[in-house]
């Protein structure tokens, strides 16, 4: 069955400019599909359009009858003062339609036991416990604990919540709510490690649809069955998930590069042919006029093919600095609290040159203090932190902000990196600003753009450590593609802060997992990491349970009748095995007696699982 089709869908913002142009798809019940293309591409108009909220130029749009869509972008205004906890009660708001109904019935048949009230509330009461009305509270503090929801944030006035704090709830409310069509806009911006692999795991046993545009790789991964990349306002089919889609794509570029060069040289090959026709058709034979202007008809048509392009690479490489010493940062009995919340205590942590550490956690840990700390930018409670004399840093914040936001972006660059004007202007191509987007002012720019532009500006400082803090954050695909080009070829210290496991599964030699104020210190990839995690998880729960058995269990006074039922297993016990011994001797008896001896063993194997089972009876009663 079709969930969702779409047919020549058509849609621009701006006249002759088509964002969507012929788009084409269907979606079956149950798919779980990646959306891809580069920003702008129309890929949030595309779920705007499936959830009714903009309309469309040409073609059709059809969802499935009495299927429920849900858009995780789109945020309803709630009324004034709702918490929290309103906003998630709001997803059982038919459930608690129905137990209000429930309540009122019963009033009624205190006076009235009429059949037809009687009926209306045993099939309510059926609708109540099939639709989980008994165990809203248990799905509401399910969902809420998975997402990173905590009790104060459920609350706290919704109004008052961050952007990303609504983004969560607003996905725990449709969560709740058993939408059949998920549509999801980037659902993993705004969760940490710990909170997208439950999403993950929550999608993967999702029974409805799911339609996901996400910049984050290993999510894509995942949960993708396949891939439909909008390009040109058409859509391109991939059966896999995101690595899948990598291969793919190149493998078709490759195709349609050598076609485009087959084609080249097929027209150079007709051109000089049909030049030579008409050469000799003034000759005297016109009848080759025809054939030449056949050939280049076909030239014609073989010439509407453009050559395929390929998304431009990051020519920009970091400078770096020789270090020389035997420790980059060493951070000793380091300790911050802010009032009553201590992040960390105790910190010893030595990093050497060359070492590539992935700092993760859940939101709230205190990552990002424990960078400002290395950067000088916040001062230990206690302890001491200290950088080498020959280690010069670089810092990539979490949110990026310039001093004079009125400025171009090839003036920023020009006044804070002091370089030259056609130096300025190659860098921030290789970073994508191109043409007139370099006279824009830097306070228009968009996250992901700012953070583009102050990775471009810190590639040409001399450095030997480079700190980021959740670097690909707001970058889509090819701009984290391109950050990770450049990263490749950094060869000096690298202290980052992710939640991208694709990221950090590429760089990273060395893991600090903060948690309940602690850094686990591993050495290895981070999955390596997460199987030592796992195993270590397995080997907490194992103490856990030998404690519990090597704990005395207070002894419980036997009841009378648990008595004589011990007493008469007891009994029964003795003479099953007496007569296993009797069997053992008869088999001695008949040792040369095959038939009879089947027979006897038959009998044994018969009594030896009657006396286990009675023993775990026995043991059980003592």
């Amino acid at each position: 069955m079709t969930d969702i089709s779409v047919n020549g869908l058509v849609k621009s913002f701006e006249l002759g400019k088509n964002i969507l142009d012929g788009l084409t798809f269907d979606i079956t019940e149950g798919e779980r599909v990646g959306i891809l293309g580069h920003n702008g591409c129309g890929k949030t108009t595309l779920f705007r359009i499936l959830v009714g909220e903009i309309d469309y130029d040409d073609g059709t749009v059809v969802i499935a009858s009495g299927k429920r869509i849900g858009l995780i972008s789109q945020i309803p205004v709630y009324p004034d003062g709702w918490t929290t906890e309103d906003v998630l009660k709001d997803a059982h708001r038919n459930l608690y339609a129905i137990s209000d109904r429930l309540e009122k019935l019963a009033a009624q048949m205190e006076t009235d036991c009429s059949d037809k009230l009687l009926q209306e509330y045993d099939r309510l009461s059926e609708d109540f416990r099939r639709l989980g009305g008994y165990d809203m509270e248990f799905n509401r503090n399910r969902v809420a604990n998975g997402l990173d929801i905590p009790q104060y944030m459920r609350e706290q006035p919704f109004d008052s919540l961050s952007g990303g704090e609504r983004t969560r709830v607003n996905l725990a409310r449709l969560i709740l709510e058993n939408t059949d069509i998920l549509l999801l806009d980037e659902p993993t911006n705004h969760l940490d490690l710990r909170a997208t692999e439950w999403l993950e795991e929550y999608l993967l046993h999702f029974k409805g649809t799911v339609l996901a545009i996400s910049h984050d790789r290993f999510f894509l991964d995942r949960i993708a069955q396949r891939c439909i990349e909008i390009s040109e306002g058409a859509a391109e089919f991939y059966s896999g998930g995101y690595s899948f889609y990598v291969e793919e794509r190149q493998r078709r570029f490759e195709e349609k590069l050598k076609k485009y060069e087959k084609d080249q040289a097929k027209i150079e090959q007709l051109t000089r042919a049909a030049e030579q026709m008409h050469l000799w058709a003034f000759m005297g034979n016109d009848k080759l006029h025809k054939r030449a202007f056949s050939m280049e008809k076909r030239i014609a048509k073989l010439n509407q093919t453009e050559r395929p392009r390929e998304a431009k690479k990051l020519t920009a490489k970091f400078s770096t600095r020789d270090f020389s010493g035997d420790e980059v940062m060493v951070c000793e009995g380091v300790s911050k609290s802010f009032g009553e919340k201590k992040l960390f205590s105790n910190l010893d942590l030595t990093v050497a040159g060359g070492e590539r550490i992935a700092l993760i956690g859940d939101n709230g840990t205190g990552k990002s203090t424990l960078v400002k700390l290395i950067m000088q930018k916040e001062a230990p409670d206690s302890g001491y932190l200290y950088l080498g004399p020959s280690v010069r840093p670089a810092y990539l914040p979490q949110i990026i902000e310039f001093n004079h936001p009125e400025r171009s972006l090839v003036d920023t660059m020009l006044y804070d990196c002091r370089c030259q004007p056609q130096e300025a202007r190659d860098r921030l191509g290789a970073f994508g600003f191109r043409g007139e987007d370099v006279f824009t002012p830097v306070g228009a720019l968009s996250g992901g753009e700012k953070s583009r532009l102050r990775l471009c500006m810190l590639m040409g400082s001399d450095i030997n450590l480079l700190i980021l803090d959740e670097p690909t954050n707001h970058l889509d695909i090819a701009s984290r593609e391109w950050m990770e080009d450049a990263l490749c070829d950094y060869p000096e210290a690298l202290l980052f802060v992710s939640h991208d496991r694709y990221f950090i599964e590429k760089f990273a030699t060395r893991i600090w997992h903060l948690e309940n104020g602690v850094i686990t210190d591993y050495r290895g990839s981070y999955s390596e990491y997460r199987e030592f995690a796992a195993r270590q998880a397995v080997f907490a729960q194992n103490s856990k349970t030998e404690q519990k058995k090597k704990e005395p269990q207070p002894k419980k006074k036997s009841s009378p009748n648990a008595e004589k039922q011990r007493a008469k297993l007891e009994k029964e016990i003795e003479k099953l095995e007496a007569r296993i011994s009797e069997l053992d001797r008869e088999s001695e008896e008949f040792s040369s007696n095959y038939q009879k001896l089947m027979e006897l063993d038959d009998e044994k194997s018969l009594l030896n699982d009657r006396l286990m089972e009675i023993y775990e009876a026995w043991e059980a009663l003592c």
